[in-house]
């Protein structure tokens, strides 16, 4: 079980180096709309908001036209980057079948991608960053008051509130895991070096990880059936659904083992019951310890 005495104030290196990471990150994406700066650009803004909203004091205008701003580039950022995740699970899928709907399925998210990536640049105008820049600079300003608050705690607070839920494990609670997991990684990592919030940031990275790579192959095959749905008896397509049911499957798994790490559940088998990445019920392992 993880857990912690001391209160572990925000780190103002840390803090700053967040809204620094960001800025660079704007003109990185501003330049080159690469799958690497289409990311960085999404991460950073994703620390950022999460800064402002978990720890903003009296929000203000400033404050909340910048949330605004940056939730809408990060979104147009999030779907350029969803498409080079589908493209990549794509090109992995080694099945000697239906080459030639392989081949129309990519071309679709190529094309996508090309006009996302258009969208995203064309927000990226010199006065929109200039804005965000001049905002930015007075967020980390104010954020000095907040150097005092419980980073870690707050952190935790954030998922435990989730694992306060006893009930079966559906796509549904995985996407909250997911959003809320990254949330709180976040606001742990600007707790700086300590063991406790270093522990407590690799068990959340490795659910995201899994989580992740999960509702990336979910995309692709919703992707699928809706391109091929009507053809019955596809192999891509049913090929890709049996990834992501393994996915869907590694995935609760992972939940159930960061729960019991951060010491809310213990390990549960998965029962699977009905399709691919519907609903799975869950019993408990009475022998089964907690995750160190």
């Amino acid at each position: 079980m993880l857990s912690h005495s001391l209160t572990m104030p925000m780190d103002r290196k840390r803090s700053r180096e967040t809204f620094r990471k960001l800025n660079r990150q704007l003109d990185k994406l501003a330049r080159k709309p690469t799958a690497e700066n289409v990311h960085g650009f999404r991460t950073s803004s994703r620390r950022v908001e999460a800064m402002l909203e978990e720890l903003g004091s009296n929000p203000g205008r400033n404050h909340k036209k910048l949330l605004k701003l940056l939730s809408r580039l990060r979104k147009r950022a999030g779907r350029v980057r969803d498409l080079d995740a589908q493209i990549g699970a794509l090109r992995s899928l080694k099945i000697p079948q239906e080459p030639a709907r392989r081949a129309q399925l990519m071309r679709m998210l190529i094309e996508e991608r090309t006009r996302r990536e258009k969208k995203l640049v064309g927000t990226f105008d010199s006065e929109t960053v200039a804005e965000i820049r001049k905002r930015l600079k007075r967020e980390a300003n104010r954020m000095k008051s907040r150097e005092q608050t419980d980073v870690l705690a707050l952190a935790r607070r954030r998922v435990s509130q989730l694992a306060a839920d006893n009930g079966p494990i559906t796509e549904k609670t995985l996407h909250q895991y997911r959003i809320v997991g990254k949330r709180a990684r976040y606001l742990a990592e600007l707790a700086g070096k300590d063991s406790a919030a270093a522990k407590f940031i690799a068990q959340l990275k490795r659910m995201q990880d899994v989580l992740g790579d999960w509702h990336d192959w979910l995309q692709l095959t919703a992707r699928a059936e809706k391109l091929f749905g009507s053809l019955p008896g596809s192999p891509l397509v049913a090929a890709l659904r049996n990834v992501t049911r393994a996915k869907f499957r590694q995935a609760v798994h992972a939940l159930m083992e960061t729960r019991a790490a951060l010491g809310s559940k213990k390990p549960s088998l998965v029962e699977p019951r009905g399709g691919a990445g519907q609903r799975l019920f869950v019993r408990p392992i009475a022998s089964t310890p907690a995750v160190a």
